[in-house]
């Protein structure tokens, strides 16, 4: 599933064709993906104008000039890609993929209008798990999918007092808190598992024993924060992580992948100097884990 950087790097890709431009005409070519499309979706998206294309967690958010935000989720194979009207072809980039265009799994395509001219906007999803709708607004923040959400990793957004308070009594191991949505939105297991590297932090350890006694966070926690904002960061900078369905909306390929320090380099060396011990592959809760039993001992 694309995780947080590859959907930031969607939005950013998106943005310039998107935000200011008009829908002038909406093909919805089926009744569902994962869910069924809200009644009337091509309809009531017709006429209306992006005011501006945000991102929380690993959704999207596309303001309407109506007070409605059209919401999209990716799923697991979920990708957009931009073609410049009556030209019908991918923007070319350094990282071209020659990518499949069936167009049998070209499920919506947005027609738009805008500062950047007269193009469109395709979704295209061949497992069909992402979704699409369109909530209020002033009620998005009480809708089942953002209601519960916890901390945005970006920015100054997480800082280790606030990761220590969702962390007390947890007794779950860490790995499995920190993909918990509820704790910090939009982190997935590609870099949980480099976070944790980064910091020192055994996969298996309680979570809730690095929260400190005395008032202030553990110096683990501290590293840990660090590590997760440091591989975010560098993670949208790569414009994300090519595996298997992801792809940017110019048609390239995110990169990060080619720096992983443990994510699926079982049996090879660890990369910190000194170490000298390989990399292991665990399964927690149905998900691979990937980490150095040496340098994660904490």
């Amino acid at each position: 599933m694309p995780e947080l950087p590859e959907v930031e790097t969607v939005r950013r890709g998106l943005e310039p064709v998107m935000e200011g431009a008009q829908f002038t005409r909406v093909e919805q070519r089926r009744a569902d993906l994962r869910f069924a499309f809200p009644e009337g979706f091509a309809a009531r998206l017709e006429g209306r104008r992006v005011i501006s294309l945000g991102r929380r967690a690993k959704y999207l958010l596309a303001d309407l000039d109506d007070g409605m935000v059209l919401v999209c989720h990716l799923g697991m194979s979920g990708s957009f890609r931009i073609e410049a009207e009556g030209e019908g072809s991918l923007k070319p980039g350094a990282f071209h993929h020659a990518r499949s265009k069936d167009d049998r799994h070209d499920h919506v395509v947005f027609h738009l209008e805008g500062p950047a001219g007269l193009a469109r906007v395709i979704y295209n999803d061949p497992r069909r798990f992402g979704y699409m709708d369109l909530i209020a607004r002033t009620q998005l923040g009480e809708h089942a999918w953002f209601r519960g959400l916890g901390v945005e990793p970006t920015g100054n957004s997480l800082d280790a007092g606030d990761l220590e308070r969702r962390l007390t009594g947890k007794t779950a191991p860490l790995k499995a808190a920190l993909l918990d949505q509820r704790i910090i939105a939009g982190l997935g297991n590609i870099y949980v598992c480099e976070a944790m590297w980064r910091a020192g932090l055994s996969p298996l350890k309680p979570a809730g024993r690095l929260v400190g006694t005395t008032g202030k966070p553990k110096a683990a926690l501290e590293q840990l924060t660090q590590a997760i904002r440091a591989v975010i960061g560098e993670a949208i900078a790569a414009g994300g992580s090519s595996l298997r369905d992801h792809i940017r909306t110019d048609g390239t390929l995110g990169y990060f992948q080619h720096g992983f320090s443990v994510y699926d380099r079982e049996g090879k060396a660890c990369p910190r100097p000194g170490c000298g011990d390989t990399v292991r592959r665990i399964v927690q809760s149905g998900r691979s884990t990937f980490y150095c039993p040496r340098c994660q001992k904490n």
